[in-house]
């Protein structure tokens, strides 16, 4: 079949299983643009090589890889994990069987199907979905605070004006305060009451904006590098939603390394194009990645799962808020902010389409 340029080379190429044929010295002879794309690497670099040794690292694969060259025993593994790089893993089905015809050497056909972008989609549509149904909660719990309030601070606007000395006056007065604070979190929970003004932009126009205002805040701030990729395109999104979205996580960042008082903290503004990349359920032909890195002492575990959830803080001082309006903004571009995060480096990625703003009727207002 590898000598083969008909009919057969043809399927294999079109294929969207990695296909992998190997002999029996676990030498790779074959691999279709699948398995390319899967193992990162390319037929030139790989075939005529031997099998690396990180690639199968449970000795008990490699031994039922020898078993099927020599008995034919097939095997199948679910979920996986493949070294592909020395520190790269992913995760995959895969199913090896014995290739043994008349007049050819024994091998070996590994098929491999990639679980990584299905298991990616469904944890993000996991995470879209659950901020839906937060913001819906949250909505009818900050409009059912506000309409009370209303009645509180006017009644305590009238016992103001009929009070019969300045202690009582100061009393109510710190009633209408206090209502007016009330009012003003109900207000950020129910986060940004515009519509974004899709415009095109420059992304790392807007991160050196955000870095610049860092630096006015935070003199002695931690070290801010940058890793920018120059072909990244100019991107159809609110600028000022977007600045306020990146100020957020930075700020979170550096309060996190001075708090902490990480040694030699810092932090790395990285960006990136992706091409048809899936965020949720909607594929987008390209997507503008950046990633805001540090390395501080993480988020703890017990957070992660509930980070973006309004009223959610790992900082005593920490509102609970920021994120969860971030995350508003960044669904409201279609888009979805995820955390990456362990003791010395976490990573919040924004993940942005490149879209025109036309293409985004019945984004959602919440």
């Amino acid at each position: 079949m590898t000598d083969n340029p008909g009919v057969q080379r043809r399927l294999l190429d079109h294929l969207r299983t990695g296909v992998l044929l190997l002999d029996e010295d676990l030498t790779v002879r074959y691999l279709n643009p699948a398995a390319e794309m899967l193992l990162s690497t390319s037929s030139a670099r790989a075939v005529g090589r031997p099998l690396p040794d990180y690639f199968f690292h449970d000795q008990d694969v490699r031994h039922a890889l020898q078993e099927c060259i020599e008995q034919g025993h097939p095997f199948t593994r679910r979920e996986a994990h493949l070294m592909v790089g020395p520190d790269q893993e992913v995760t995959v089905d895969y199913s090896v069987s014995q290739l043994n015809e008349p007049g050819v050497a024994r091998g070996l056909l590994v098929e491999m199907q990639s679980l990584d972008r299905l298991l990616r989609i469904s944890r993000e549509d996991g995470l879209i979905h659950a901020h839906q149904a937060t913001r819906a909660l949250v909505r009818g719990v900050a409009h059912e605070i506000k309409n009370p309030l209303g009645g509180i601070r006017g009644a305590a606007q009238l016992l103001d004006r009929a009070a019969p000395d300045d202690e009582t006056a100061e009393y109510t007065r710190v009633i209408i305060d206090e209502a007016d604070r009330l009012r003003s979190l109900a207000d950020h929970m129910l986060g940004p009451r515009e519509l974004p003004d899709f415009q095109p932009m420059n992304v790392h126009e807007c991160l050196e904006h955000v870095r610049q205002l860092i630096v006015a805040e935070y003199p002695d701030q931690p070290a801010i590098g940058r890793d920018y990729d120059p072909s990244l395109p100019e991107v159809a999104a609110d600028r000022n939603q977007l600045i306020q979205v990146v100020l957020n996580i930075m700020r979170n960042a550096v309060q996190a390394l001075l708090e902490s008082e990480t040694p030699d903290p810092g932090i790395v503004l990285r960006t990136r194009i992706l091409r048809q990349f899936t965020i949720g359920a909607e594929r987008h032909r390209l997507v503008a990645r950046i990633d805001i890195e540090d390395n501080g002492p993480g988020v703890p575990d017990e957070l992660q799962e509930t980070l973006f959830y309004p009223m959610v803080s790992g900082r005593a001082s920490g509102s609970g808020l920021g994120l969860s309006i971030a995350q508003s903004i960044m669904s409201q571009h279609h888009g979805l902010i995820e955390c990456d995060s362990e003791p010395g480096r976490t990573t919040f990625t924004l993940l942005l389409p490149v879209d025109a703003p036309e293409n985004r009727a019945g984004s959602e207002t919440s």
